[in-house]
């Protein structure tokens, strides 16, 4: 039977696979394109938070993550006329990866015994930054640049992590509540139209 953090982090790995896949196929990718793109949205934040904490990326170790990203474009194929044509399904299911894996990050480094504020930092990069890779071999401005609450949901959802634990919250229901925080206010944030001011140069 997996723990918790084990099942955050397959299914957050088949939900930023199809996220990236759902995109790709709107660029009208083949189907190997398609699967590279939700491979890097999948392990692309993670490795880079592994190769931050010194350690062997996590894919590298294991080929779940290669079959799961494989499923994941099966899915899509499958249901595609499901999947490809409603406009939410992308949103949907980046805002389930961007929560699950931001709790996978901040555990991550915990476990290696760093303190929450690099922690917080870990799960930001392992929510966001494989989306920004994703959106930069599609050619579109990554959403962590945009002034959507993408990257900042998961600082807060690292900030509700913390408390959970000053609370002494069980680790697997930190880990959902945490997850679930991160995915409610990335949602709370789109639906009424909550964002980061602009930074406007000239004009």
């Amino acid at each position: 039977m997996i723990d918790f953090i084990t099942f955050c982090d397959y299914t957050g790995t088949f939900a930023f696979a199809i996220s990236g896949i759902r995109l790709a196929s709107a660029k009208q990718f083949d189907w190997f394109g398609a699967y590279v793109v939700g491979v890097v949205t999948a392990v692309g934040g993670g490795t880079i938070r592994d190769i931050l904490l010194n350690a062997t990326p996590f894919w590298m170790e294991q080929a779940s993550y290669l079959i799961i990203s494989a499923l994941a474009l099966l899915f899509v194929i499958i249901f595609r006329k499901y999947v490809i044509s409603l406009n939410n399904t992308f949103f949907i299911f980046d805002a389930i990866g961007l929560g699950l894996f931001g709790v996978v990050g901040i555990e991550k480094a915990l476990t290696f015994g760093f303190p929450m504020w690099v922690a917080i930092v870990m799960g930001t990069i392992t929510g966001a930054f494989g989306g920004m890779i994703r959106d930069i071999l599609i050619n579109e401005v990554p959403l962590i640049f945009r002034k959507d609450i993408y990257a900042l949901a998961c600082v807060f959802g690292g900030i509700i992590y913390y408390a959970c634990l000053q609370m002494g919250i069980g680790p697997s229901l930190t880990q959902l509540i945490a997850a679930t925080g991160i995915f409610v206010s990335r949602i709370v944030a789109v639906k009424y139209h909550i964002s980061v001011p602009v930074l406007k140069g000239e004009e």
